[in-house]
C-alpha cells in the first residue's frame, strides 16, 4: 500500500510503499478516507514528543476517519505501530474506535479528531464549563482555538474572549461566537485588556500556548478559575509567581485527549461532530492528496492557518 513513510527522525516522511497491515485478535484494518495533519504528528516523527520516538521505518499520522471491512465508518486515534493514519490503510484495536455523526463528511470528521476533540474535552470534561461562565481562548486563530471559541458558545458560555496575534483573522471569530477579541502584541498590556473585557475576571482559560500569554491570562483569572494546559507553542517554560496561583485559587489542569476515558471521548466526538453537521461549528480545512505529504509537512511546520487533511 502507499503511505507516508518515516525513515529518519525529524526528516519529512516519503510517499512510498509500506507493507499491508494484517489484523489479529481484537484488531481491525481500517480503509482510510481522510487523516488530519497535527502538530503532534510532527513532534512524534521528530522524536521530541514525551511518549518517545516511533519505530523506524513507520507510518506517520495519529488519527483519521475510514471504514472497517463490514462498512462501518469510524474515527481512530490509536494505530498499532508501525502503522499510522497517513496511509491507504491502518491497523487499529477494535475497542478504540469512535463514530462520527451521520451528517458530517469524512474530511471535516478527520479535521476535528485531535484538535477539535482536545478543545471540546478541555471545556466540557477538564474545565467542567458551567452555563454563563466566561472563557478566554489563547491561540484562537489556530484550529484548536477556533473550535474552542465556538464550542464554548455551544456549551453555554456567557462571554468568550478570543486572543491571538493576527487581528484580521481574529475579527472573523466575532461571527463564530467571540464576544471580544484581544490582539497579542509584544508591548501590550494583555492582563489589562483581559480584565477590561470581562468584569470579575475569566473563569476558564484554554491554553495551547503557555509562556507569556498564559501568565498574562492567569493574572486576569477570576477566583477559582481553571486553566487547561494543552500545548506550548509560545514557550515551554515561564516564571510563575506563587501569589498569582494562590490569590485566585487558580486550578492548573494539564490535559491530552488520551487522558479522557474512552466512553467520554466517544460521547464528546459524537456530540461535537453533530454540532458541526448542524452548522453550529465551522471548520476551516484544506484537503491534500496523500502523495503531497512532503508539502503538507512543510505547511504544518510553518503554521498553515487552516486545518490540513490528507486523503489517500
Amino acid at each position: 500500500m502507499k503511505a507516508a513513510v518515516l525513515t529518519e527522525l525529524g526528516a519529512p516522511p516519503q510517499f512510498a510503499d509500506f507493507p499491508e497491515p494484517h489484523a489479529v485478535d481484537d484488531q481491525v484494518v481500517v480503509e482510510v478516507a481522510a487523516a488530519a495533519v497535527n502538530h503532534v504528528d510532527l513532534a512524534k516523527a521528530s522524536g521530541t514528543f514525551y511518549t518517545g520516538p516511533p519505530p523506524l521505518p513507520s507510518v506517520v499520522g495519529s488519527d483519521g476517519v475510514g471504514h472497517t471491512p463490514d462498512g462501518r465508518r469510524v474515527f481512530f486515534d490509536a494505530s498499532v505501530p508501525p502503522y499510522g493514519s497517513w496511509a491507504q490503510r491502518s491497523l487499529v484495536a477494535r475497542t478504540d474506535l469512535l463514530e462520527p455523526a451521520e451528517g458530517i463528511d469524512d474530511v471535516r470528521a478527520a479535521a476535528v479528531g485531535n484538535t477539535g476533540l482536545a478543545a471540546w474535552l478541555a471545556l466540557s470534561w477538564r474545565a467542567k464549563l458551567q452555563p454563563g461562565e466566561s472563557v478566554l481562548v489563547l491561540g484562537a486563530n489556530g484550529s484548536l482555538g477556533s473550535i474552542a471559541v465556538q464550542a464554548a458558545k455551544v456549551m453555554g458560555a456567557g462571554f468568550v474572549i478570543a486572543t491571538d496575534r493576527d487581528p484580521e483573522r481574529l475579527e472573523r471569530l466575532r461571527d463564530r461566537g467571540a464576544d471580544a477579541i484581544v490582539t497579542l502584541t509584544p508591548d501590550g498590556d494583555l492582563t489589562g485588556d483581559y480584565r477590561a473585557a470581562v468584569a470579575g475576571g475569566v473563569d476558564v482559560i484554554i491554553d495551547p500556548l503557555w509562556g507569556a500569554p498564559a501568565l498574562a491570562a492567569m493574572r486576569a483569572a477570576a477566583h477559582g478559575a481553571r486553566l487547561v494546559q494543552l500545548g506550548h507553542l509560545a514557550g515551554t517554560t515561564l516564571e510563575l509567581p506563587a501569589p498569582t496561583v494562590r490569590s485566585a485559587a487558580l486550578h492548573l489542569l494539564g490535559m491530552a485527549v488520551f487522558h479522557a476515558p474512552l466512553d467520554v471521548r466517544r460521547e464528546s466526538y459524537l456530540a461535537m461532530t453533530e454540532k458541526i453537521a448542524e452548522g453550529a461549528i465551522t471548520v476551516d480545512v484544506v484537503s491534500l492528496p496523500l502523495s503531497d505529504v512532503a508539502a503538507a509537512w512543510e505547511r504544518q511546520r510553518g503554521g498553515p492557518g487552516v486545518k490540513l487533511v490528507l486523503t489517500p
